[in-house]
């Protein structure tokens, strides 16, 4: 009995011990936040440096700012401008597309039985498991054959490869947790299937659907590599123009910061506005 007492941990141990694990977990949490902050202040602060300025240890937290790089991007023969234009019309164009086809094909996944049902639905998960580098070369010939190379609808075609099989997995959970009852008692009331889609289930499902759409918009929007292929000229995206920023002179760190922190503020707004969203989707998923 006294033996076993004395092995029990007195409480200046037991102390010692919860301290060194808030210790661990705060420098862990520290450490996590520098890796996603430190970057991302990174080329805030580069975006509005002078060249002179991106080089110099001195001037890494404190100089003179400007605006000078914002401008310079957004004239020739940069041109930011044309390629902001294309990303938000491809991206843009992308999720008004996606989200009413997978919606729709969600819903049927959802509420309806037919053959190979659950085989096809497996077949679209897949379908985001190809890497891009073996398809492009096919989309390249296709785009070509058709004559839509260098077009933003050969990249809406494409994006929407990559975005609809993620938001029909992704609504399609939310379709999930509606009650089935719901439907059924309006349309025993006489309520039509697409009024009862319209009105009763896009409702209880919106903060799935505007999380999909979200995410659709960014993986769009950052999507670099049929933007490279695809794009020649005329529908170049604001991925595509950073590359623009290598020149003879080396890297103009002060001009691509600049052009990042064009591609990352959207992206933050569409964050901020959506935030309440992200959250109802993340409870409401939960809910079965």
């Amino acid at each position: 009995m006294s033996d076993a007492v004395l092995r029990v941990p007195g409480p200046g141990l037991a102390f010692v011990r919860r301290w060194s694990f808030d210790l661990l977990h705060g420098a862990a949490v520290m450490l996590l936040v520098g890796v996603i902050v430190l970057p991302i202040l990174w080329i805030l602060l580069t975006a509005f440096k002078l060249p002179r300025d991106v080089y110099s240890l001195d001037a890494a937290l404190f100089f003179q700012p400007t605006l000078e790089n914002l401008v310079t991007v957004f004239a020739h023969p940069w041109n930011l401008g044309g390629k902001i234009i294309n990303s938000l019309l491809v991206a843009g164009g992308t999720v008004l597309l996606a989200i009413p086809m997978a919606t729709t094909a969600a819903y049927a996944f959802s509420r309806f039985e037919f053959p190979l049902k659950k085989f096809l639905f497996l077949l679209v998960i897949a379908s985001q498991f190809i890497p891009a580098a073996v398809v492009v070369l096919p989309y390249f010939l296709m785009f070509k054959a058709y004559g839509l190379l260098d077009t933003r609808i050969a990249l809406v075609l494409v994006n929407l490869s990559i975005v609809l099989p993620y938001a029909v997995w992704m609504i399609k959970g939310f379709l999930d947790a509606v009650p089935l009852e719901i439907e059924e008692s309006a349309m025993v009331d006489g309520a039509p299937r697409w009024r009862v889609l319209a009105e009763i289930v896009v409702p209880a499902a919106w903060p799935g659907i505007v999380t999909a759409a979200v995410f659709s918009f960014t993986l769009t929007w950052n999507e670099f590599l049929f933007a490279l292929i695809l794009g020649k000229q005329h529908a170049l995206t604001l991925p595509i123009g950073l590359i623009g920023f290598r020149t003879e002179r080396g890297d103009l760190w002060e001009l691509m910061a600049a052009g990042g922190l064009l591609i990352t503020l959207p992206m933050f707004l569409i964050s901020l506005m959506v935030q309440k969203h992200f959250v109802g989707s993340l409870t409401a998923g939960s809910v079965r």
